[in-house]
Order: structure tokens, then sequence, then C-alpha cells
């Protein structure tokens, strides 16, 4: 690296007692200020802090290395920067190496970088090595063409992924309006929707067993709407409960110690046969009546995570139970069988949409992963066609 460097910058933190130091004009980052590849910064400092503290500014261009907390993450600087000591501003000598070129091998070889730490309390890489690092470089033309290359890559990423976060919103927003009412769909105009209680959509169901004997699976439910998962309980003889409960697909289940933080889900196919304690009781959707797909959308409403809080009473933490009974009672308006139907085709829909996106961006990753590893090697080398 030293040889293709003409300077190494360190960075420092100005002193936070120091009013004066603090928002200003310039942007100053830490290692936790590089996402993704990508400069994010969240503070300004002054120019006066540039001068008495020992930051430094790195110019618009260059490479930005974290080599202390969170170690290999790097950007190219899209401004002037100043930086903390967790990271390492490098200055190329542009005669000789593409700044972008000298990214893509730094993102490529993140974990190789990682692997360069040093020291007990703060792990870093050090100037020493840092400098003594070895790059396999083509001539000029050539990295420039490889980072055209992979950043045509990076375009098509980006372009996608901003799809995916405008259907995303767009889905919240159908969301909003579909599950509440307030947009009807085309032939239910004339139903008005009734403030009607869970029991009229689906009923209790216990299916109990006594403890296993041999190791099992157990569900557990994530908090905030964000599903079920399993776990594997290897010694069950150790285990203080003498019965369980199995859960089958489509059931809907409900964590009592954890309801108010919207501990509540539909069980997925993968979880059926699952085994629950009496802290989850798990309820199954009448015929006609209630429409699971319908449900999957509709719990994850703030209004939902609202009404298990106000039959969540006590304390924070473990000292919130939901009471059972009270679950079953609760109301809200929801519209009939036909309707909840047709809602969740719809969510449905904008759900695989935005799938097959995020399936498509997977894709691109990996195409983007094996031309970093043969054009980052050599071991494919472009034509001259190609670097011109």
């Amino acid at each position: 690296m030293k040889n293709i460097c003409t300077k190494f910058l360190n960075g420092g933190t100005p002193s936070t007692q120091v009013s004066n130091y603090w928002n200003g004009s310039i942007p100053w980052i830490t290692g936790a200020d590089i996402v993704e590849q990508k400069v994010v910064y969240r503070r300004l400092i002054s120019e006066t802090a540039v001068k008495e503290s020992s930051t430094n500014i790195i110019p618009k261009g260059n490479l930005l290395l974290v080599t202390r907390t969170g170690v290999g993450k790097v950007a190219i600087a899209p401004f002037d920067v100043a930086i903390s000591q967790d990271l390492t501003g490098i200055i190329l000598d542009e005669k000789i190496v593409c700044p972008q070129f000298i990214f893509y091998y730094f993102d490529g070889n993140e974990k190789a970088l990682q692997q360069l730490n040093q020291g007990t309390s703060i792990n870093g890489i050090t100037r020493d090595v840092l400098q003594k690092l070895k790059i396999p470089l083509p001539p000029l033309p050539e990295q420039k063409a490889i980072a055209y290359i992979l950043g045509l890559m990076d375009t098509a990423i980006n372009k996608n992924n901003l799809l995916i976060e405008k259907k995303e919103q767009r889905k919240k927003w159908l969301m909003q309006m579909l599950l509440t009412g307030k947009k009807r769909l085309k032939g239910f105009e004339k139903t008005k929707w009734k403030i009607q209680s869970l029991e009229n959509f689906i009923k209790p169901v216990s299916r109990e067993i006594e403890k296993p004997d041999k190791p099992y699976l157990g569900i557990g439910i994530r908090s905030h709407g964000r599903g079920t998962f399993l776990k594997q309980d290897e010694l069950p003889e150790k285990n203080t409960m003498e019965t369980f409960y199995v859960v089958r697909k489509d059931d809907l289940i409900v964590n009592i110690t954890f309801a108010w933080e919207q501990a509540i889900a539909i069980v997925k196919p993968e979880d059926d046969g699952a085994l629950a304690s009496h802290r989850f009781p798990t309820f199954t959707f009448i015929e006609k009546k209630g429409c699971v797909d319908f449900f999957r959308f509709f719990i994850l409403q703030r209004r939902m995570k609202h009404m298990l809080q106000l039959i969540s009473p006590g304390g924070a933490g473990r000292n919130r139970v939901m009471s059972k009974s009270d679950f079953i009672k609760l109301e809200f308006y929801i519209p009939e069988f036909g309707e909840q139907t047709a809602i969740a085709q719809i969510l449905q829909s904008a759900d695989k949409e935005i799938q097959l996106l995020k399936s498509k961006t997977e894709k691109l990753r990996e195409e983007k992963k094996g031309l970093m590893q043969v054009l980052l090697t050599g071991k494919k080398r472009l034509n001259q066609d190609l670097q011109d």
C-alpha cells in the first residue's frame, strides 16, 4: 500500500466539553457512519475543532477505511469529511492507482482485513500493517475498466433497492387504507364494517400432550409482529413444565408475557407440530368467518398493539401479562369474510412483488461477487476494447 499512497491520515474526536467544536459546517464521522459502503454522517464540527484536535479532513474522492471498531468497512468520501480515530484516510496516488478499484478490492476482502486485527482491549489494523498490505494491481486503464464494470453492478442493485422501497411504501399505504376500511374494494362498498370481537372469527384450541422424553422443537414469538421462530430443546427432562401444547399451521398464537410488545403471529407451515407452553394460547380460525391470510396482516397494525397493551396490566417486562379471556373479546372494525379474502389477495400480491425484487437484488449481488472474485484477482482479464 505504501507504494501507491501519498499519505495516510489518522482521525480523532474533538472534545465534547468544548461547545464551539460542534454544530459547525464540517461533516465528522466514526466507523458507525460507514453504512453499506456509504457515508451517513450524523454530526458536524467547526474549523476550530479541526485546528485544535487530532481529527483530519479527508478530501472528496479519497478512501475511508475503518481500522478500529468495525474493522474492514470501507467507503469513498463523497465530500470533504473529518474522521474519528476509528478510521484511516488513504490518499492514493491517482497516477498509479484508481481509487474506485482499491475501494472494490477492500470491499471484496473485508473478512481478510478483519483478520489483520491486532490488540487486546481495542482491536485494530496498525499503520505498519496497512502500509505493508499487498494488493494485486493491473495497469491503470484496466483498473478503471474494472471499477466501471463493478460500478454498473452497484447502479443496478441501487435502482432495484429503490424500487423495493417504493413497493414497500405502497404496501404500507395499502395496509393503512384497506385494513381500516378507509379504502373499500369494488363490489363491497355497500357492506358496512361492524365493530366485532375476535371471538366471531377465532376460537381457542388446546392440543395438550405430556412433556416429551426426547428432544423436541419449541416455538417462540418475536416481539413487534416479527413472526415465529423455532428452538431445539435437547434436554426436555430438565424442563420444569409437565404439559405442552401442539401448534398447527395457520393457528393464531400469542405470547401472554410479551403481548404488550405485539408478540402475536400466525403459525408458519414449517412450524407445524412444534410445541408451546401454557404461556402461548392458541386459536384456530372459524370457517367462512375468519380469513387467516387477512389476519396475517391485520395483527400487524398499531391498533392491535395498542389493544394488547390495554389487556396486559402491570409494570414493564415480565410483570405485564395479557389476560387470555380478554384477548378473544377484543373488538375491532372488521369486514366480512368475502372482503377479508379480497383484501388479503391484494396484500399478498404486494408481498410477492417485493419478494421477487428482493430475489433480484440477491441475484445481482451474487453476480457482482462473482465478478469481483475474478476481476480483482486477475483470474479474468479484460481485453483492450473494454479498457478503452
